[in-house]
């Protein structure tokens, strides 16, 4: 962690919510709006998101899986992430939200107007702006965790039940 927490704080509610409360809120609203409010369908929306914590190397984006109505991608997905240029499993639209996730994050000045042609064969204007605010909330705070140090500390609510089942059989 290169920050330090209270040790009776989560580092998560606390930096995101206590350290600059007139930043780190806002921004965890916004976080969460990209959830909550996303039209995009679940597998685009978790490929771009998926590339994107590739990118950063956050560990906690990268273990986590979007659940729209009980409905997740397969365990394999991660990988087809990886291997977004061959692999068989996505179509168009997700081939080319892993694709624009990777250009955001890497090599923005190379997304010029054939970049976009092709991407408008696949999505509406306003699906191109909502991908571009998911990818920008992704990249800015999958960073900032990764950066920190948060990412390590964060677990997801399934591995901390699983922790403390296994804390319980020691």
């Amino acid at each position: 962690m290169m920050i330090d927490i209270p040790a009776d704080k989560d580092p998560i509610a606390y930096v995101w919510g206590e350290m600059v409360p007139g930043i780190g809120i806002a921004a965890a609203n916004l976080s969460l709006a990209v959830y909550s409010h996303s039209t995009l369908g679940l597998r685009e929306f978790e490929a771009a998101r998926l590339r994107i914590a590739q990118i950063n190397g956050c560990l906690f984006c990268l273990d986590w899986r979007t659940d729209r109505d009980g409905e997740k991608v397969e365990e394999s997905f991660a990988d087809a992430v990886t291997e977004w240029r061959t692999t068989e499993s996505f179509d168009d639209r997700t081939r080319l939200a892993a694709e624009y996730a990777e250009l955001y994050a890497l090599d923005h000045h190379s997304l010029d107007e054939a970049f976009f042609d092709r991407m408008k064969q696949h999505y509406t204007h306003t699906e191109i702006v909502e991908l571009s605010m998911c990818l920008g909330s992704w990249l800015a705070f999958g960073r900032l965790n990764r950066v920190l140090g948060l990412d390590a500390v964060c677990v997801l609510p399934s591995h901390a039940a699983q922790q403390s089942g296994d804390a319980a059989q020691s």
